[in-house]
């Protein structure tokens, strides 16, 4: 078994179970506990646990989901709501956009007015939201259901054939030094085919992507235009990113639940 395949195993098992011990990791893939505490390490330098005496858990505060999405992620959905308010902002009538699948992504296709846009999308959840909004002109690539995403190469040897305004980019991780990252290669590939045929580049994240990361990068920072999260993230750790040249807009909800708009 590969390395990254134990890493996506373990993070199941710990969404699953909340802790893992290494004997029984051991077991499991075969190797020497010396090798799954390596693996241990590294998924802790990213973010993803907390090691503990012969075993780890899942690091506290991680409650978003860290494994593609199969069914809407309802955790941060208040935060989610903000951000998805925060970029309807960023679409004019006439825009061509891409929707990445994702929980803030669905958000704001279910946010987005019936007006003349179009939107390109792969995700299932987010076709069905907006297949009632007659204005809104859905364009839906080819390819197999994986989850709640069709993908496929025919459909991405055609979308290289688009131009859009504006893709808004969902990611497991958002880090300093690993970038935008998530766990599925094939994923991987129809977020960097949105990246390269779109003008701008948005990026849904609520603040417990930051500083997380998955296994695979998709996007170095300075390909992003704009990150938009929500105002639970930390005002160090948000001019930490800041300084280095990542813009981020920020969303944030007042106790009277009023919705509120600022760029950080």
């Amino acid at each position: 078994m590969l390395a990254a395949e134990r890493h996506r195993a373990i993070v199941a098992k710990l969404e699953d179970n909340g802790a893992v011990k290494v004997s029984e990791l051991s077991e499991l893939f075969g190797v020497t506990e010396k090798t799954v505490r390596e693996d241990l390490e590294k998924l802790e330098e990213k973010g993803l646990l907390k090691r503990t005496h012969g075993g780890a858990v899942l690091e506290e505060g991680s409650e978003d989901s860290l494994l593609p999405l199969q069914i809407p992620n309802v955790k941060h959905s208040r935060e989610k709501n903000a951000i998805a308010e925060l970029a309807l902002t960023c679409i004019q009538d006439n825009d061509i956009i891409a929707l990445d699948a994702g929980s803030s992504t669905l958000e704001l296709a279910r946010l987005l007015p019936n007006k003349p846009i179009t939107v390109l999308t792969n995700d299932l959840l987010i076709i069905r939201e907006l297949t009632a909004k007659e204005n809104i002109r859905l364009v839906v690539p080819g390819g197999f259901r994986h989850n709640n995403l069709l993908i496929g190469g025919e459909s991405q040897d055609w979308i290289a054939r688009l131009n859009v305004h504006k893709l808004f980019l969902s990611t497991t991780g958002v880090h300093q030094e690993y970038g935008l990252t998530i766990f599925t290669e094939e994923l991987a590939k129809l977020k960097r085919l949105y990246m390269d045929n779109a003008k701008e580049i948005y990026c849904l994240a609520d603040h417990s992507k930051f500083d997380k990361g998955a296994l695979i990068t998709f996007a170095e920072l300075d390909e992003i235009d704009c990150v938009l999260t929500d105002d639970g993230i930390d005002d160090e750790l948000a001019s930490r990113y800041e300084a280095q040249g990542l813009r981020i807009m920020k969303a944030g909800l007042l106790s009277d639940g009023k919705r509120t708009k600022r760029k950080g």
